[in-house]
């Protein structure tokens, strides 16, 4: 029970308390009377479906956003964030979902931003950089070069250097927002290593995730949010992953993606063939995927298997072999050839990749369309709220600055963009990374029909449950090239072993 604002400070009393805080963006509510308590010492998942309303409250919680409503209290005593360096000074550091760190700076630049250590009125670089590596060290992740530009910097690297700058600070409440999305599972057990030593000595943890997983191996208390509403909170050890889903949807859900799929279609003519191809990290690649057929990509960070995808969608185009689609040698050099040879690419990064988010949701959903040089018919934008209804986005949501949509709606955008352009091949890398359990099935389902639909289907996924599930075939992927194939029903293991190495083509 939290404290009562007039009440002093007492070692009882919760590190924080966030009583019936609300949130209303352009006349719509996305926070209802919200409320929530953390203690020292304690990690406090925060669970729900896209839009639920996670990212919103934790941004009131870091100065973000100023509550329209409601009260916050750190330590028994209400207080008023007005922006994020009040919040920093009060001991909280958020680790945002999206990257903020400064692409063209240092690592050791943008750990202590702002705050560089000074000899005289100069920088001591020297010691910016024993601090950053310390940081860094503490991580695990001393590997990671400090003065090395961040945009040079793999997503897992970027990922770590957010974690170490907002440790720097010393915070005694850390809000983590999907910070497992881009990394390695050693990578996360390092995560997870450092996070339980810092709950130890006594640091307050609000943890989102969507990976259920991961909150019932870290966290002590779980708090289930929907429609921008407190659902429950509970004690992790007294609930299962599926009452969380119950509560998280307000339905139950098929649980299709735990089982693989029960008819693998007839062999199909060959939509897509890449022979011999060779470039970043590609050292002579073999794959087809043909017409009905949904080929799942496996393989560890670093195998491969994006460098695949964005050489065949002209990215960074391949060094040598041949691409052909429907039996038609294509020279892609660029997403625009590609575009217009029938492929549509799916980003692992929506954000920065696969829209540009000032622009209404309508207008990216036709991105595609005027890239190719034709002006959209009026029939092709008629069609936009046939292709939401059938990605499953609100009509509604058309209309609005696609920055201001939740992630699961974003992927939503991005799928509608390729489904506009009348794509005959799909790229998937990473089709569900930072969406909720509902998106995520749909968007599932939405892969089952297109591969129905005669599409071919080239998807990546590091959730080996996910490419069990939808994959027809899967291809395993180690040190740039193919280090297997396995059927449909594959088993993780086996998966495991082609990806680090151990298994035989």
């Amino acid at each position: 029970m939290a404290a009562s604002p007039a009440a002093p400070t007492s070692p009882a009393a919760p590190v924080l308390s966030m009583h019936r805080i609300t949130k209303r963006f352009f006349g719509t509510t996305v926070l209802r009377d919200v409320s929530l308590t953390c203690w020292r010492g304690e990690v406090h998942a925060i669970v729900g479906a896209n839009g639920a309303g996670k990212s919103t409250l934790m941004k009131v919680l870091g100065g973000v956003y100023p509550p329209d409503g409601g009260e916050l209290v750190l330590d028994g005593r209400p207080v008023r964030l007005r922006d994020p360096h009040q919040a920093l000074a009060h001991g909280i550091s958020l680790i945002h979902q999206e990257f903020t760190l400064l692409p063209e700076r240092s690592v050791a630049e943008n750990i202590l931003l702002g705050r560089e250590p000074r000899r005289r009125l100069a920088v001591d670089r020297r010691a910016m950089t024993e601090q950053a590596r310390k940081l860094l060290t503490d991580l695990d992740a001393q590997a990671i070069p400090t003065q090395r530009l961040v945009r040079r910097l793999t997503v897992a690297q970027r990922q770590t250097v957010e974690i170490a700058k907002a440790l720097s600070y010393r915070p005694r409440i850390l809000v983590m927002d999907e910070p497992t999305a881009a990394l390695t599972p050693g990578e996360v057990a390092v995560l997870f290593r450092r996070v339980r030593q810092l709950v130890a000595r006594g640091l307050a943890v609000l943890y989102i995730s969507h990976r259920l997983a991961e909150v019932f191996e870290l966290a002590d208390r779980v708090t289930v949010l929907r429609d921008g509403r407190h659902v429950d909170t509970r004690e992790v050890s007294a609930v299962t992953a599926t009452e969380l889903v119950q509560l998280m949807v307000g339905r139950e859900l098929a649980d299709r993606e735990s089982r693989p799929p029960v008819d693998v279609p007839e062999p199909g003519s060959v939509r897509l063939a890449v022979h011999g191809g060779r470039g970043r990290n590609l050292h002579g690649v073999d794959i087809e995927v043909r017409e009905r057929e949904i080929v799942g990509v496996g393989g560890l960070d670093g195998s491969g298997r994006s460098d695949l995808v964005r050489a065949v969608f002209g990215v960074v185009p391949l060094a040598s072999g041949t691409v052909e689609v429907d039996g038609v040698r294509r020279r892609i050099r660029s997403p625009r050839a590609a575009i217009r040879a029938g492929l549509g690419y799916v980003t692992a990064d929506r954000k920065t990749e696969g829209l540009v988010l000032p622009l209404p949701a309508a207008d990216n959903a036709l991105l595609t369309v005027r890239a190719v040089g034709r002006r959209p018919a009026r029939a092709a934008a008629a069609a936009l709220s046939r292709l939401a209804s059938r990605v499953g986005l609100a009509t509604v949501l058309l209309r609005r600055e696609t920055r201001v949509l939740s992630g699961g709606s974003q992927q939503k955008v991005v799928l509608m963009k390729w489904l506009a352009a009348g794509a005959r091949v799909y790229l998937f890398d990473e089709p569900t990374r930072g969406v909720d359990v509902g998106a995520k099935a749909g968007i599932h389902e939405l892969i089952r029909e297109l591969a129905d639909g005669g599409a071919a289907i080239l998807m990546i996924s590091s959730e080996l449950p996910e490419l069990i599930a939808l994959s027809h075939r899967i291809v395993v992927m180690h040190a740039g090239t193919v280090a297997g194939e396995l059927p449909a029903g594959a088993r993780e293991a086996d998966i495991m072993l082609l990806a680090t190495g151990q298994g035989a083509a």
